[in-house]
């Protein structure tokens, strides 16, 4: 009779220092949602936009915010590419972790100084998207063959201690900003900035430290450089011609600057040379076989069917951060009791994220597997982008209400809050261990960046939005269909979605998941 090894038959174990980067974690994102969720109502009443009149104040504030925004999901390649290339996860956190802390500092001082006050904003998206990719990744290291089975539960857990910081902060903040001022409302977040990089800093002689690896002869730049630029007999270049015309086209966009704005035209500019050397390469990778090993190749276009799929998502994420804008300028009009503000309805988002995520994992997807069907990444995050078209229909609805003079009760904003964050589960938290483990090794961080530009993306989406209701022809178009500008652009955005969901699902069924979780 044969018996098997000790070590063959070890439960797998949480590693031990997973507590300390969840610590780190829920007390971050209490800073971030703490200052984010109060961005909005704070420029609409502070005298930093004291020169914009009573009627734009509030569209001068959301585009702020979907600014801010894209600065934050913007930095994640920054921070990805430092840390893959240069000075590791745990060196790249730390040190990003203390400008976020700068940032922070900045806004409860100078909150009454405009130029203090963006420059603390741009601190805060340099600091936070630079760490942005690399927390979760850097929790997936400390995982291998032998207890990958436990990351899923251990980026659950991540997910669900975000919307854990998120909560408090939803409902607290906002009560500090309206009882003690936006000196301690703003200063309150980075009290629990600077307890989270502690926190982290703590568990430093636990983790498991994945070096950068060594400069790669084949990594991805250089296999996306040589499928751009090799020759192949009697056929020309194509590839590398559309990856020409999509930097000539970039370059071209910042024309616009004056009436876009810097932050679209260098979003506009970063889509398009990410979509044309990506399709360039697409083309003509077949030519740099034989340059670079067959891996090196494949792991290429592997990474680029990956870019396909977060491309798709970008729709979802300029529904789902508006709930700190659009809805909150709803919310301010509808009926509330005198000790509530339209922001604290935010709330009910990471609570609601707190409730579905057990739900889904012990109850729905158990139930659903039991009938037969397998709830993939793929299939949650395609019924994920159609769950946020539905809240926005809701909420569509609801601003007709108010529009024909209807006053509504902000108990309403309820049911899309529920809608959108079960797309939220469906697509975020299903979509950042997808992120990870569709990565090689040695692009992790980076992917990771990929994954979070996704929300870059989908908040330019909102913002060329705004521009294009500020146009005679667009605006009288909308008057045209007897629907006020907001719930036209409800609508528009449901729509959005939809499609989105719908070209989502079709690629999904051709996309071949893989598995890049590091040996034991």
């Amino acid at each position: 009779m044969t018996t098997s090894s000790p070590a063959a038959t070890a439960p797998a174990r949480m590693p031990r220092q997973i507590p300390f980067i969840i610590g780190n974690e829920a007390c971050e994102r209490f800073s971030f949602y703490g200052m984010r969720n109060i961005l909005v109502q704070f420029l609409i009443t502070s005298l930093l936009l004291q020169e914009v009149t009573a009627p734009g104040r509030e569209a001068e504030a959301k585009h702020i915010m979907h600014s801010f925004m894209i600065g934050v999901y913007f930095f994640p390649l920054l921070g990805g590419w430092l840390a893959d290339r240069f000075f590791g996860k745990y060196n790249t956190i730390l040190w990003f972790s203390l400008v976020y802390c700068a940032g922070h500092a900045c806004l409860a001082m100078f909150e009454g100084d405009r130029n203090g006050f963006f420059l603390g904003l741009g601190l805060i998206a340099f600091g936070a998207g630079g760490i942005k990719p690399l927390v979760a990744s850097f929790m997936g290291d400390q995982f291998d063959q032998s207890n990958k089975q436990l990351a899923k539960v251990a980026f659950d857990a991540f997910y669900w201690i975000i919307n854990f910081g998120s909560l408090f902060a939803s409902l607290l903040i906002p009560l500090a900003l309206k009882n003690l001022g936006p000196a301690w409302a703003f200063g309150i977040p980075g009290l629990l900035m600077f307890v989270a990089t502690f926190v982290f800093w703590l568990g430093r002689r636990r983790y498991v430290h994945v070096a950068p690896p060594p400069e790669d002869p084949h990594s991805f730049a250089k296999v996306v450089r040589t499928a751009l630029f090799a020759r192949a007999p009697g056929q020309g270049r194509p590839g590398l011609v559309l990856a020409a015309v999509s930097v000539l086209l970039a370059l071209a966009g910042f024309s616009l600057v004056g009436s876009l704005g810097i932050v679209i035209c260098l979003c506009l500019a970063l889509v398009l040379l990410l979509a044309g050397i990506g399709c360039g390469t697409w083309w003509q990778l077949e030519r740099a076989r034989g340059v670079h090993p067959d891996t090196a190749v494949d792991g290429v276009r592997s990474l680029l069917r990956v870019l396909v799929v977060f491309a798709l998502v970008t729709p979802f994420f300029s529904l789902f951060d508006q709930k700190a804008s659009t809805w909150v300028l709803q919310g301010r009009e509808m009926v509330m009791p005198s000790w509530f503000t339209a922001s604290q309805m935010q709330a009910l988002n990471p609570l609601l994220v707190m409730l579905l995520i057990p739900f889904n994992n012990l109850v729905l997807y158990p139930l659903l597997r039991k009938f037969g069907y397998e709830p993939t990444a793929l299939r949650r995050m395609t019924a994920g982008i159609a769950f946020s078209g539905l809240a926005w229909i809701v909420v569509g609805l609801i601003q007709v209400e108010m529009d024909g003079g209807d006053p509504m009760h902000i108990a309403w904003q309820i049911l899309p809050y529920a809608l959108l964050t079960l797309g939220e589960v469906l697509v975020s938290a299903t979509g950042i261990e997808f992120a990870y483990s569709q990565a090689p090794a040695s692009m992790k961080g980076v992917v990771m960046s990929f994954w979070y530009l996704t929300t870059t993306v989908g908040n330019l989406w909102v913002l060329l939005s705004n521009v294009a209701v500020r146009n005679d022809t667009v605006t009288g178009h909308i008057a045209g269909t007897g629907l006020s500008e907001p719930a036209f652009l409800m609508f528009f955005f449901a729509g959005f979605a939809f499609l989105a969901a719908l070209a989502f699902g079709l690629y999904a069924r051709r996309y071949r998941v893989v598995d890049h979780y590091r040996l034991a």
